[in-house]
């Protein structure tokens, strides 16, 4: 067991600890999970805006005349044909076709990209990374622990920013969803990122470690006027399960495959890659199960390895995620559950705690920014 002495800690921990932040230990690091109240940051990023340390999360430079390539083999998604100054979302997956990390993959120059990594897969994917890129004319280099990664998020996020550094307001109107662009703010270069993991318009800043508490606070101050909230993992993970985003360790596994996952979009089967033929296979035939989303009555909320049951009180699922939505006011669950019952509407039931709880299918995501 980590004690707390031997958690990794980011370089805004003294800032956490100034706001008064309660910590909680997330794949070995030593991170916020709230600093007030976690509806509070929820509605805030809902209404207003959040600022996240996501300093955890791992960063993996592919630079060379083949990165393109290189990563078109590593990874499950077709990177070549990514345009400069955009961005991807992709799976890393096992030979087996199991998925071993999700990730988001930056296009910064026609040869080189930055692949942004889940916190606790992080040393093992660049490790895997670096070894997928094995005779190709690439450099990969781990940049995590030079690399901290700061989120704004929410409607008033490009207000946050235009407050921080004016001179930004020309590239935010040009700034696409999961596009990139280098940017200064305060005097700070920082790669700007309209992506996040929210369901909000938003941001990820990714800055040198050691200019991450400088950034903060300039971040910080200028959003006093847009009542900016920082905020912790406790509803960074509402509010993604609101969106119907996956979590690596719930939605996705090494156990779980992209199809199942509702991730077939993402996996481009006319290339060459990694798990590509057990893949293949899999698509011939339809996944037994699928990720659905469903809702709930009530103030119960059925959470991860809850039973879903059908007719008879049949087990025909499992829960992977569960929350009481702070935006919808009703349980809200992401399942795998038998294909035969996944359509929209379909009802079915919950085993929370023990008592049986009625649940539908439901489209997703369960929320979606006007």
């Amino acid at each position: 067991m980590t004690t707390a002495d031997e958690l990794v800690r980011t370089p805004l921990d003294a800032e956490h600890e100034r706001l008064g932040a309660t910590f909680t230990d997330f794949a070995g690091w030593r991170m916020p999970v709230r600093y007030d109240s976690d509806l509070a940051e929820h509605h805030a990023v809902r209404n207003s805006a959040g600022l996240f340390d996501l300093s955890h999360m791992g960063e993996v430079e592919f630079a060379g005349p083949q990165a393109a390539e290189a990563l078109d083999h590593a990874l499950a998604g077709a990177l070549s044909k990514v345009k400069v100054g955009r961005a991807k979302y992709s799976l890393l997956c096992a030979p087996d076709g199991g998925v071993l990390d999700d990730l988001v993959v930056y296009r910064l120059a026609e040869d080189r990209f930055l692949v942004v990594v889940n916190a606790s897969n992080a040393a093992q994917d660049a490790a895997e990374l670096i070894a997928r890129a094995e005779g190709f004319d690439v450099v990969v280099t781990d940049r995590s622990a030079d690399t901290a990664l700061i989120a704004v998020q929410g409607p008033r996020s490009p207000d946050v920013l235009r407050s921080a550094e004016p001179g930004i307001a020309s590239i935010l109107e040009g700034l696409r969803y999961y596009a990139s662009e280098p940017a200064t703010i305060a005097g700070m270069d920082v790669l700007l990122a309209r992506t996040g993991y929210t369901g909000e318009d938003g941001f990820e800043l990714y800055v040198p470690h050691d200019r991450a508490a400088e950034l903060w606070n300039v971040l910080l101050a200028a959003g006093e006027q847009h009542e900016l909230s920082p905020a912790g993992l406790a509803c960074r993970d509402t509010l993604r399960l609101e969106a119907g985003m996956a979590l690596y360790g719930h939605e996705l596994t090494s156990e779980t495959n992209p199809f199942s996952a509702g991730l077939r979009r993402v996996v481009a089967l006319d290339k060459e890659f990694v798990g590509r033929d057990a893949l293949a296979a899999l698509a011939e035939n339809e996944p037994p199960q699928l990720l659905v989303g469903l809702t709930g009555t009530g103030r119960r909320a059925g959470r991860a390895e809850a039973s879903v049951l059908g007719p008879d009180d049949a087990v025909v699922g499992t829960v992977t995620s569960g929350v009481l939505s702070p935006t919808l006011g009703v349980p809200i669950a992401l399942a795998y559950v038998d294909r035969g019952l996944s359509e929209a509407g379909t009802a079915l039931r919950v085993d929370v705690r023990g008592r049986a709880q009625d649940y539908t299918v439901t489209a997703l995501p369960f929320y979606k920014r006007a």
